[in-house]
C-alpha cells in the first residue's frame, strides 16, 4: 500500500507543481479560478470581470496548483495572514463565528485557510493526480506557513473537505457549533505542530510530501488557552 501510494504521489509530481504566488498575475489567475468555482459552478460569491476577489486577499498568500503539461491553473486556496486590525475582523470566518471560536488562538501567528478550490476541469492530469490535487494544495498551506512562522491554522469547512482530509490523516479540531455560510460549515482549527505531527505518526509519506520531508516548516511555540 505504502508503495503504491509513493508511487501515485511521485506521479502526480510529474503531473502538476505548487507554487506560492509572488506576482500579480498569479494572484489574478487564483481569482479567476475562483470565480469558475465560486461563482459559475457553486453560486456562492457574486464576482465581477470573471475575478472573484474580497478585501482579505492583500492580507493573504495563494497557492496555486499548476497542470505541467497545459501550463493551466487546477487548484487554489489561500492563507490569511493574521493581524491586530482595529475595527475590522482579523479572519473573514470572524464575520461568522461566535467570538470565543477562534478566542484561544494566537492571531499574529495563525493563518486562515480559505477559498479552498478544485476545478471541475482537470484536462491534462490523470484521475490519479487529480485525486491527489489538495494533498499538493496542503502542501503550499505547509510553505506559506513556513514563510511566515504560523503557529496555528483555522478554517470554515464543509463536513465533506474534513472528511477527505481525515482520509490522508490530516486532522482538524472542531469548534463550536456549524455555521450558515454557503449551506452549513464547521469551524475548525489546529495547532499546525499537532496537525503534521499526527501525519507523520499516521501516514508518513503524506507528512513527507507536505512538508517537503521537514523542511518547509519549522515547530515554534505559542501560548493557547483551551478551546471549551
Amino acid at each position: 500500500m505504502h508503495q503504491t501510494f509513493g508511487a501515485a504521489l511521485a506521479a502526480a509530481t510529474e503531473e502538476m507543481e505548487v507554487e506560492v504566488a509572488t506576482s500579480a498575475e498569479q494572484i489574478l489567475e487564483a481569482q479567476r479560478l475562483r470565480y469558475k468555482v465560486y461563482c459559475e459552478e457553486r453560486g456562492f460569491e457574486p464576482g465581477a470581470n470573471g475575478l472573484e476577489q474580497d478585501s482579505y486577499d492583500g492580507a493573504s498568500r495563494h497557492v496555486l496548483v499548476r497542470g505541467r503539461s497545459t501550463g493551466k491553473v487546477l487548484g487554489t486556496v489561500r492563507v490569511v495572514i493574521g493581524a491586530e486590525a482595529p475595527g475590522e475582523a482579523s479572519f473573514p470566518m470572524m464575520r461568522v463565528c461566535e467570538q470565543y471560536v477562534l478566542a484561544p488562538l494566537p492571531v499574529m501567528a495563525t493563518g486562515e485557510i480559505s477559498r479552498f478550490a478544485l476545478t471541475r476541469d482537470r484536462l491534462g492530469v490523470s484521475p490519479t493526480a487529480a485525486a491527489l490535487m489538495r494533498l499538493f494544495l496542503m502542501r503550499g498551506i505547509v510553505t506559506v506557513s513556513g514563510m511566515h512562522q504560523l503557529s496555528h491554522w483555522c478554517a470554515i469547512m464543509e463536513s465533506s473537505l474534513l472528511r477527505l482530509l481525515r482520509a490522508t490523516a490530516i486532522h482538524f479540531q472542531q469548534v463550536g457549533p456549524p455555521v450558515e455560510f454557503h449551506g452549513l460549515r464547521q469551524p475548525a482549527v489546529g495547532a499546525i505542530s499537532t496537525v503534521l505531527g499526527r501525519i507523520r505518526n499516521e501516514k508518513p509519506l503524506v507528512w513527507s510530501f507536505i512538508t517537503g520531508n521537514g523542511s518547509l516548516w519549522e515547530e515554534r511555540q505559542e501560548p493557547l488557552r483551551q478551546f471549551g
